[in-house]
């Protein structure tokens, strides 16, 4: 329930994924963060870039499932769009 609150940072290439979420809040973060919101099937749904800390929502819509969430500009996200599907792996 904590995601990356409270944390300095990720670190270089990281992300975290949330498991049966689709929304997200800032309030208390430290850092700015990259979300990819994916649907059950691991499609992207939406992909939100820089979002800085204390922001008190940012809904992946409906069909979002998952969230994935990394330190702003640690990933390349500009190669990512909605409809891609993703393997996520440990």
């Amino acid at each position: 329930m904590r995601g990356l609150l409270g944390r300095d940072g990720l670190g270089d290439s990281a992300a975290m994924v949330i498991l049966h979420c689709n929304a997200v809040h800032t309030l208390g973060m430290r850092f700015a963060i990259d979300l990819v919101f994916v649907d059950k099937a691991s499609r992207v749904v939406r992909v939100v870039k820089n979002v800085r800390p204390w922001r008190f929502s940012v809904w992946g819509g409906w069909s979002a499932a998952h969230v994935i969430e990394s330190e702003a500009g640690r990933l390349d996200l500009g190669k990512l769009s909605v409809g891609d599907v993703l393997e996520l792996r440990a």
